[in-house]
């Protein structure tokens, strides 16, 4: 599954940690204006551990 990651959306924290080799998260750069970002972020951490493809975007058009 693909999931967007950005300002005004994300997935539930225990969907992102829940992310595993089937799925990408993709990572916008205004996702870090969001309070919850820390906690977002690690979420993502999780995610890559078990094995879920991460994309931080950059200047990538949406």
């Amino acid at each position: 599954m693909i999931r967007l990651i950005d300002d005004a959306m994300s997935p539930a924290l225990g969907d992102i940690r829940g992310a595993g080799p089937e799925d990408v998260l993709y990572i916008r750069p205004a996702a870090t204006a969001r309070a919850d970002f820390p906690k977002v972020w690690e979420a993502v951490g999780v995610a890559l551990a078990r094995g879920a493809r991460v994309v931080v975007m950059q200047r990538e058009e949406s």
